[in-house]
């Protein structure tokens, strides 16, 4: 067996033209751990930013900016390796899932992670093409924390009133489609390309924001996501119902608080800027910036019902090679989501 791996290695923080292709040594599973030979992978808006340096003040903390950088989260592969401990794992298995953020990721041949950050393939792998699953466990992860965030379950979500704004990306798909599936009432807001996609994933009905701006939307919310523009945080919370469960984002300025202000500076103004516009909430309702973080849960909830996500999926493929075209895929914003193949 080879003990190198194929790897799109980030030599410093730039442009797409510094993506690499290198031989890299393979690294021996630890206690708890199993490597998994990588069949496909996606390139996500994440790992575009974290190319640029976004975030680097917190992944550096966490040691997941370390140089040569291999970026990548997602994964869909075949257990190759298992390490001390490791018994519901074996070589040979087929295996998906989702790494926290890390210096060596999944945009590589080969990848070693502990064993809750991995779920064998759902059983019927026929209707489910793998390029599509590759795509969709960062994803999902984290529009199912986004949901919980805002107080959303699925025990609970039945017949409430929820609007996604950004609700044609890649999240707010995704939310749609679930909350739908959980007997929500969804109000997407979207651009009017988008209208038939939205309906499509389940909406109930679209807004164009270029013809009612979300400060002339009248009708109040059990729960708003957004997924579009940290701009208009405030126009939402003021769409929630007295009695809402509550408002979750994922476009926030987190990060960005710390790379430019430094980790204590930036952790003040983001207390301040989550106290201010958590003020702006009914009383009881709930206000969360949402995070990416693997959960076994979400990745179990993808698995039993994988084929409702992957069953409209539109991708891009491209060979591990043609990384920095992938990565320019995204940063032009094309539809569709964008995987890279190893093999």
């Amino acid at each position: 067996m080879s003990t190198d791996c194929t790897a799109v290695v980030l030599p410093r923080f730039g442009d797409a033209s510094l993506l690499q292709l290198k031989r890299m040594p393979r690294r021996t599973p630890q206690r708890g751990e199993i490597e998994v030979m990588v069949e496909a992978t996606s390139v996500n808006p994440i790992d575009v930013r974290r190319r640029s340096g976004y975030g680097r003040k917190l992944f550096s903390l966490m040691g997941a900016a370390r140089f040569p950088l291999v970026l990548g989260n997602d994964f869909v592969g075949i257990v190759t390796a298992t390490g001390p401990g490791v018994s519901h794992f074996r070589e040979g298995d087929a295996v998906f899932g989702a790494i926290p953020p890390s210096s060596t990721g999944t945009h590589a041949s080969h990848v070693v992670m502990h064993t809750k950050h991995a779920m064998q393939q759902p059983k019927d792998m026929r209707t489910i093409p793998a390029n599509a699953l590759a795509a969709l466990p960062y994803n999902f992860t984290t529009v199912l924390r986004a949901l919980a965030d805002a107080g959303l379950r699925e025990e609970n979500a039945c017949g409430r009133d929820v609007l996604i704004h950004g609700a044609s990306g890649r999240l707010g798909l995704l939310a749609v489609r679930t909350l739908a599936n959980w007997g929500a009432y969804v109000t997407a807001v979207s651009n009017p390309a988008s209208t038939a996609i939205c309906r499509g994933a389940g909406a109930i009905s679209v807004i164009d924001l270029n013809e009612q701006p979300l400060r002339e939307i009248t009708d109040k919310f059990a729960a708003t996501l957004n997924f579009a523009n940290w701009d208009d945080e405030s126009a939402l919370l003021k769409l929630l119902a007295n009695d809402a469960l509550g408002h979750a984002t994922t476009v926030h300025p987190l990060l960005a608080n710390l790379d430019q202000h430094g980790l204590l500076r930036g952790a003040i103004n983001i207390m301040r800027e989550k106290k201010s516009m958590r003020a702006r909430a009914p009383k009881g309702a709930r206000y969360a910036w949402t995070v990416f973080a693997p959960d076994q849960r979400a990745l179990a909830y993808l698995s039993e019902r994988s084929a409702i996500y992957t069953a409209a999926m539109t991708y891009s493929c491209f060979p591990l090679a043609n990384a920095a075209f992938a990565h320019r895929h995204v940063e032009q914003r094309r539809p569709g989501c964008v995987v890279l193949l190893p093999t």
